[in-house]
């Protein structure tokens, strides 16, 4: 709703400078004021027309505003000092948020616009652990977003079956005595596995030798014995990988095999229109000094044979082709090789991706490596928060039977994990705490219990019958704080999520879900609502607020329950 009504502000604005004949300006920025005594909106654009006027901003801002006529949902506009402030006029603009607000409220016009989105691309040696989720729950939150803002969102995962680790994996399962235990999830089998030949490599510096030999025969022979167990390594591990993400809410709309791109000619495509750029010693290299990057991109090993960032390449010049714009989700750590992949992308021709670029996730204990097997899965995440969160309730609602309880505890323990983690802007480091994860206070908890709080108001009231009435027969004349701050945040919701689809940023979406559900819980708190002689409007404000609250959670993957 405040999209709208920057949008009414700002068309004010354009025709006061039409009839002053001023130069427009392009991109007029409007805020909301931290003290609701200074207005609803306001602009600081006669800051922007100081250069062109020669005039001080408040001599310029009093000139705005003596021939600015003001639109509906406001009824005045103030010029105070250099800004404009708009007000509101509260009834018409209270009507027209609540008329707004459905069931899939949030979301905005189709874009026609086809993006694809790439998060997660864990290496299937091993199962996802902690240092992944970041990356995943970013991933699908923003894949989310994007969707509800109005984008064709085709989420890809990118299948690593060709890299060195897979290549161990199989020279383990053709030379140590050791086999798979088929009860257990699969992804934890080749993790043991991996972890395994790791300690061969260290006492024998010819199962190097042997690896890369694999490594050589599969990409350049390919025989058919070998594909079988790269290939059967790759989707065991995917398996656990798919089992694992499900329980987190997470889902990919495509898998990419980066063998594709070897098999159906896409690398040699690839060497070949880039061979004017490319130099030669023992490998095959793009020199990007003339960009201001020291270090090459080597595009083919001494033995002739490609690397994960030559076929990278080839599956980014695809999501290229079949997309209107690509995006990433990717570690710090890989800022040298987009800075390189995109100077090679706009070689071929290709769109550069829009990368969001996360650091990583730690427990308090320390870090964590797959290869010294010394992880904690996103499995035993789940469990832990799961346990937690049981152990929680049972304290809180000991009625609850065994089945709900369960049911509850899931609900809470996921959302505890996605919102710790999506609260938070990617570019800091996060450490992940349990207490604040699980905190019903000030974790995703209380943004959940806000959702169920309204669902047992509302069939407390029976409220089903009561909720269809005519918006613009109820009286929005005296509102209390409560009540105004509480439309006033249902308000923002729309601008929330397209600012963050705008942005490629999560963590507004999960910052806005507690400041709602905090302003709800004010109101909830303080407000009488069943038996007042304003039931039927409150009961309307709840409602509206259950369903923004759904909305908002859905939008970073988490369950809202009808009670807790």
């Amino acid at each position: 709703m405040y999209r709208i009504l920057e949008k009414n502000a700002r068309k004010s604005v354009i025709e006061a400078l039409d009839s002053l004949k001023w130069e427009k300006i392009r991109d007029i920025k409007f805020e909301q004021p931290p003290d609701p005594s200074m207005g609803d909106l306001a602009t600081s654009v006669a800051f922007q027309l100081v250069s062109q006027q020669k005039s001080s901003p408040v001599d310029i801002a009093n000139q705005i505003k003596d021939v600015l006529k003001v639109k509906s949902p406001f009824k005045k506009v103030e010029s105070v000092g250099p800004y404009l402030n708009f007000y509101l006029d509260y009834e018409t603009f209270f009507k027209l948020v609540l008329k707004s607000v459905h069931e899939n409220y949030g979301s905005l016009q189709d874009r026609n616009t086809k993006v694809i989105l790439e998060h997660t691309s864990a290496n299937p040696n091993g199962p996802l652990h902690i240092g992944h989720i970041r990356n995943a729950i970013i991933g699908d939150s923003l894949a989310r977003i994007l969707r509800a803002a109005g984008f064709q969102v085709e989420t890809q995962y990118y299948v690593n079956d060709m890299g060195r680790q897979i290549a161990m994996i199989v020279w383990g399962l053709q030379n140590l005595d050791y086999h798979l235990d088929t009860d257990e999830k699969a992804d934890v089998e080749i993790g043991k596995l991996y972890f395994k030949v790791n300690q061969e490599l260290k006492e024998n510096s010819d199962v190097k030798n042997q690896v890369n030999t694999i490594l050589r025969i599969y990409e350049e022979k390919n025989p058919e014995e070998l594909e079988f167990l790269f290939k059967s390594v790759v989707r065991k591990c995917l398996e656990g990988i798919k089992e694992t993400s499900q329980r987190l809410q997470i889902t990919h709309d495509r898998f990419v095999w980066e063998s594709q791109f070897i098999r159906d000619g896409s690398v040699d495509k690839i060497l070949e229109n880039l061979k004017d750029h490319t130099s030669q010693n023992d490998v095959l290299y793009l020199d990007f000094s003339d960009y201001g990057i020291e270090k090459e991109l080597i595009l083919t090993r001494s033995d002739g044979t490609s690397l994960y960032t030559t076929r990278d390449l080839a599956y980014h010049l695809q999501k290229s082709e079949q997309s209107d714009w690509v995006v990433d989700v990717l570690g710090s750590d890989h800022k040298l090789a987009i800075d390189q992949l995109k100077i090679a992308l706009e070689l071929l021709g290709g769109k550069k991706p829009e990368v969001i670029f996360y650091e990583f996730i730690t427990l308090p204990e320390g870090s964590m490596s797959t290869r010294k097997g010394v992880f904690i899965s996103v499995d035993q995440l789940m469990d832990e928060a799961f346990r937690r969160a049981q152990s929680e309730l049972k304290d809180r609602r000991p009625e609850l039977n065994e089945s709900l309880s369960k049911e509850i505890a899931e609900i809470i323990g996921i959302g505890a994990i996605r919102y710790f983690i999506a609260r938070l802007s990617p570019e800091k480091h996060l450490v992940f705490k349990w207490d604040e994860a699980l905190s019903f206070e000030k974790g995703c908890a209380s943004i959940q219990y806000a959702h169920a709080r309204a669902c047992k108001l509302l069939e407390k009231a029976s409220a089903t019958g009561k909720l269809s009435v005519e918006i613009d027969t109820l009286d929005f004349s005296e509102l209390n704080t409560l009540e105004i701050d509480l439309i006033k945040n249902i308000a923002k919701f729309t601008s929330i999520v397209e600012n963050s689809a705008r942005d490629l940023r999560v963590h507004p979406i999960a910052q806005y879900a507690m400041e709602m559900a905090g302003t709800f819980n004010k109101f909830y708190k303080s407000v009488q609502v069943i038996g007042s002689d304003k039931e039927i409007l409150r009961l309307l404000l709840v409602d509206k607020s259950r369903i923004t609250i759904k909305n908002c959670l859905n939008l970073l993957g988490i369950d809202a329950p009808n009670s807790m």
